[in-house]
């Protein structure tokens, strides 16, 4: 059994031509127990739980179908978007409304709505304008860069507001993102697709967060490989997950493809590799933090 803690389930069923049915499935037969679809639109959670919902009811076997009812999870929050950013208030109003109209329905309702963490949300200042987020550091002037900032720390507040995790983005960003964390000062979460170094992740465990691996340490660069084993040992095992991130950072030997949460396992072989145990025992520490993190139980 291996735990995934993040996949765009959304992205995969409509944008990516994924086969969500068959993926769903899949996870259902090798006994999955948690999978965390993520939200990065401030009014996306209702539609997303919907794809989900319907990818479900197309599975053939009944026991299966049931069983991806029990490991979906979902999470509500506004990636940094320039428009999202500019629109923060209203956006930030949105993403609550919408968490609120999803807590009110029952757990005898035929979609599972169970939200469990607010994200991912946080700041991005990788500049790639051909790439799928098509950032531009023009973009980003003063008033933008604050205004970024800002939605960041409106919905940290909103996660302290409800007691849920953040799942936090933070690239190219770090003294930044450190810096909203501790303005805040609500320190329960993950930093997501971790892309820093030891230092770094120090800086974060120091206040409480959880640090998550996903395909891209499957591929880091030859010269910069030592320093990724390095930090994948660093990272202590009360404190470490690992993530898919799909459909971006597709692992090797899947590198350019689109990703699925069915290929997690590639990461925990690499992972358990590199930190010397089974990715039996890995999964294991990770079903162990999911648990105490989210204050679930499967």
């Amino acid at each position: 059994m291996f735990s995934d803690t993040h996949f765009h389930f959304k992205m995969m069923t409509t944008e990516r031509g994924i086969d969500g049915v068959s993926v769903l499935e899949a996870l259902a037969k090798r006994d999955c127990r948690f999978a965390l679809d993520i939200g990065t639109r401030c009014d996306d959670l209702i539609e997303r739980q919907a794809a989900v919902e319907n990818s479900i009811s197309q599975i053939k076997d009944s026991r299966l179908a049931d069983k991806a009812r029990r490991f979906m999870y979902f999470s509500a929050g506004i990636w940094p978007d320039v428009d999202e950013i500019h629109d923060r208030f209203n956006a930030v109003k949105k993403l609550e409304q919408s968490i609120q109209i999803a807590g009110s329905f029952s757990d005898s309702d035929i979609l599972n709505r169970k939200v469990i963490a607010i994200g991912e949300g946080g700041l991005d200042h990788h500049w790639n304008p051909s790439g799928a987020d098509n950032r531009t550091e023009s973009d980003f002037d003063e008033k933008t860069a604050q205004g970024e900032k800002e939605l960041f720390m409106m919905q940290l507040e909103l996660a302290e507001k409800y007691s849920l995790p953040f799942i936090v983005h933070s690239r190219d960003a770090f003294e930044q993102s450190l810096e909203c964390l501790k303005e805040v000062g609500y320190h329960n979460g993950i930093i997501h697709c971790y892309s820093y170094g030891i230092e770094q992740a120090r800086a974060f465990l120091d206040l409480g967060w959880y640090i998550a691996f996903g395909g891209g340490v499957t591929y880091t660069k030859k010269a910069k490989m030592d320093e990724m084993k390095a930090l994948l040992k660093f990272i202590p095992s009360d404190r470490f997950l690992c993530e898919t991130d799909a459909p971006y950072l597709a692992p090797v030997p899947f590198r350019g493809q689109a990703n699925t949460p069915v290929l997690i396992e590639h990461v925990y072989d690499f992972i358990a590799q590199t930190r010397g145990c089974t990715k039996e025992e890995l999964s294991c520490t990770v079903d162990e933090n999911i648990q105490r993190l989210f204050k679930i139980n499967f």
